[in-house]
């Protein structure tokens, strides 16, 4: 089961730290539905070099947009020395047809209920070419094989998922339509998440959920047994979910201390033409004040390139993020991927100016601009990244945290991500990546 890099090793955009944080925990739960006398191996491209040189009855490969090429080239590879090769992922479920000309199998969709009845397939010498899910549920879904999950390579090893996809359906998102096709959001039980959280080591959790509080009943259930168990942890979630009622203060009394935040854009006619409408009409300013006076860190997203941006996008977002002490911020260019309606609405218009999807990567234009030129977006896009992580900027933001231990966390965090790169280069070739995680912890409880 192979997991291509997103990257090439050799990019200047390869960025160790940030392919060493979270191991694949897809993979790794569609692995529970292989027998234990099966042979599984898990390779993880971001963090090992692959050797191609074994013939395995069965390859499974997961393929993201800006990974697919090297997922097609692996899957050739071994197609011609013999092997069985299936493809599943984001990429495989916006373009089947162009899957299925690497593959002999391709999994579309979520792939807890469709891949194990490829798996029986495959075992009785009769698989299908196409298996799509067709009951969606993670209820009573095996335990995931984190014993094939490398833990020492990566920074983060205790990320788990307790939900699948997200209630709103923002027009540009790339998971969305992953799950257009059926239930679009829906959580395991409360008691299951409580059980996985209870047999990973250490005090740190990362929820890579995509909306961690989407369902406020399984949320507020989750934080109460969590309650206790002396955990830190971060998550995601959206301006409206922090600003309605008290479940992000439940999320911090349970160990919450950080929170990716969609933000994605200040115009209300951006927001309103992506359906981006849990952001409409809502106080980004109050949303930053009510984490901050709960000591949760933000990791604030925006996107640059909508229709109704200008020449001052990229000043106004830097500002408002350096003023409201976002701790780190993840900035994008507007990426129409492909099975979004942001890509079929832009096709429609002729907007679309290469499909060269390994250039794909939220880093560079890839169609018909509205409003400023593709030479202003990627230059506003270069200089908001660099200003917002200038050393002056990060020194100005922790000076509007509330109290010394919020400062020195918020200046360690930040400076931390972007400017310590050398560091994390040096844990990693050493293999001391792991170790270092009781300083996030550290800087998380003070947080």
């Amino acid at each position: 089961m192979i997991l291509p890099s997103l990257e090439e090793a050799d990019s200047p955009y390869f960025r160790p730290i940030k392919y060493s944080l979270f191991p694949p925990l897809g993979l790794a739960t569609l692995a529970a539905y292989f027998s234990p006398d099966d042979e599984v191996q898990i390779a993880d491209q971001h963090v090992e070099k692959l050797q191609l040189d074994d013939r395995p009855d069965l390859v499974c490969l997961q393929v993201y947009i800006t990974n697919a090429y090297r997922a097609y080239a692996i899957a050739d590879h071994y197609r011609r020395r013999g092997s069985y090769v299936a493809m599943g992922g984001l990429h495989v479920t916006a373009l089947p047809e162009e899957a299925l000309q690497h593959a002999d199998t391709i999994v579309t969709g979520p792939g807890e209920e469709a891949f194990p009845r490829f798996v029986a397939d495959f075992r009785a010498r009769c698989p299908q070419r196409v298996y799509t899910a067709q009951v969606r549920q993670i209820t009573d879904i095996p335990p995931i094989r984190r014993d094939l999950i490398h833990r020492r390579r990566y920074f983060v090893p205790n990320s788990l998922v307790v939900s699948r996809g997200c209630p709103h359906h923002c027009d540009f998102c790339y998971k969305d339509a992953f799950y257009s096709s059926g239930r679009s959001f829906y959580t395991t039980s409360v008691d299951r998440a409580l059980q996985e959280i209870d047999s990973l080591p250490g005090r740190h959790l990362y929820f890579l959920d995509d909306h961690l509080l989407g369902n406020p009943v399984f949320a507020r259930q989750l934080f109460e047994g969590m309650r206790g168990m002396g955990r830190v942890f971060q998550g995601a979630a959206t301006v409206k979910s922090i600003l309605e009622g008290d479940l992000i203060e439940r999320a911090r009394d349970a160990g919450l201390r950080s929170i990716f935040v969609g933000f994605e854009t200040f115009s209300q006619e951006n927001l309103r033409s992506e359906h981006k409408y849990q952001n409409l009409a809502r106080d980004y300013a109050a949303c930053a004040h009510r984490l901050h006076d709960l000591g949760i860190m933000i990791n604030g997203s925006f996107v640059f390139g909508m229709d109704h941006d200008d020449a001052d996008t990229f000043r106004r977002t830097v500002d408002w993020a350096v003023e409201h002490a976002i701790t780190t911020a993840t900035f994008h260019i507007l990426t129409p991927y492909p099975g979004t309606r942001l890509y079929q609405r832009m096709e429609a218009e002729g907007r679309i100016v290469t499909r060269d999807w390994s250039r794909y990567d939220t880093r560079t234009v890839v169609y018909k601009t509205r409003g400023l030129t593709p030479e202003e977006l990627k230059r506003g896009y270069d200089w908001a990244y660099s200003e917002f992580y200038r050393w002056s900027n990060i020194w100005r933001a922790c000076r509007h945290d509330d109290t010394l231990e919020h400062r020195t966390a918020h200046l360690l965090y930040t400076g931390g991500w972007k400017k310590f790169e050398p560091l994390w280069n040096f844990l990693i070739r050493t293999g001391a990546l792991n170790a270092s995680l009781p300083l996030l912890e550290n800087l998380l409880k003070h947080g």
